[in-house]
């Protein structure tokens, strides 16, 4: 079966020579024609990978609870801007905006709802899953373009989706990861010529062994630079949650997804989701030098049974039949459970505000 994606990235490799996994990252998700993103539908079964607010409402339902917990922190500032970058099928702001409208009737009659979305597809199937709301509801191309004021956002899984570059460990010390073409023409792995400051590096070059790599993701740094810009100049709190670890460190995360199974990376460009983990000591270490509080990294599972969780669980399977209430232990377990499959503790949770408010259930002092 041919893969036009394929196709077009080989053509340019022989013409220009090997391109950066940056650029192979963009073209595999973003390219106008074939790239995954213009062409795929990715989510629920019938997609490539299931996000937690498909799993079950209690998801988005505890995002709410730690919005209006975070607005109240706040002072209760009216009007509020709910946003959210990257909403996928709409399924987590419908349950985040049943929630506020029970818990903060305020915060949701005056506030706006708004949606940084690129894919007119995707727009229309949000549309019709916040049809409810649909007098609030407003999309944008850009982040930048959000109305000023204060500002409550979400983002689940979207640095993940954001392209890095990688270094490889060579004799010569570490090169930028390039894909180029292999004798038979198919698609590799090979090392490049430019370096990287060893400033940046968790620990010296020389303790590690040739062959080990070392990602950095500037795109994913500016993206959150311009989060943190934004809050500082209208205040608010920013929940970010995505897979990823809490220290930066060596190793390759580039994978890809395809029908719910992992694919090797290279072997099916713009028809697998392509992703790699958040350094999310990085995202945390960006806010400070921007000025913005961190209230606090935590693991998913940690994170949602500090909200209310499994009360939350409790109350929506009361009276309901075993079958019900069998479904809704299963999808506490896979949102906060750790091990394989599970997301509790391979997911992570990082909140930043401007100005500093303490927020439950992180339990240390504001940083």
């Amino acid at each position: 079966m041919t893969n036009p994606l394929a196709d077009k990235i080989k053509a340019l490799i022989k013409a220009n020579g090997p391109i950066s996994v940056t650029d192979y990252f963009s073209l595999c998700l973003a390219d106008p024609q074939h790239g995954y993103y213009r062409t795929r539908e990715p989510f629920g079964r019938a997609g490539d990978f299931t996000t937690a607010p498909e799993i079950s409402q209690l998801f988005g339902e505890m995002i709410g609870i730690f919005l209006v917990h975070a607005w109240q922190q706040h002072g209760c500032p009216e009007p509020a801007i709910i946003a959210e970058i990257g909403p996928g099928r709409g399924t987590m702001m419908s349950d985040m905006l049943r929630v506020i409208r029970r818990l903060a009737p305020d915060l949701y009659q005056s506030g706006s709802v708004h949606l940084v979305e690129t894919s007119e597809r995707l727009q229309k199937v949000q549309a019709e899953a916040l049809a409810d709301h649909k007098d609030k509801v407003h999309w944008h191309a850009s982040f930048e373009t959000l109305p000023a004021g204060f500002l409550l956002l979400a983002a689940n899984e979207l640095f993940d989706a954001i392209p890095i570059r990688q270094f490889v460990r060579t004799t010569q010390g570490f090169r930028e990861r390039m894909v180029g073409l292999d004798a038979g023409g198919e698609l590799t792995f090979a090392a490049g010529v430019a370096g990287i400051d060893p400033s940046f590096l968790p620990s010296p070059a020389q303790s590690v062994s040739e062959g080990t790599i070392f990602e950095i993701a500037p795109a994913r740094d500016a993206v959150m630079a311009a989060l943190c810009e934004r809050l500082r100049a209208g205040g608010g709190t920013a929940i970010i949650i995505d897979y990823g670890h809490l220290a930066t460190g060596y190793g390759d995360t580039l994978q890809a997804v395809r029908e719910h199974r992992y694919d090797p990376p290279l072997a099916n460009p713009g028809r697998a989701d392509l992703t790699s983990h958040v350094d999310f000591e990085q995202l945390a270490h960006r806010a400070k030098m921007e000025g913005v509080q961190v209230n606090g990294l935590a693991h998913q599972g940690d994170f949602l049974v500090g909200l209310g969780l499994l009360e939350r669980a409790a109350a929506l399977g009361s009276g309901k039949d075993t079958l019900m209430q069998e479904g809704i232990r299963s999808a506490v377990e896979r949102l906060a459970g750790s091990g394989s499959g599970k997301m509790g503790e391979l997911f992570k949770v990082l909140a930043v505000s401007s100005p500093e408010v303490r927020l439950a259930p992180f339990q240390k002092k504001a940083q």
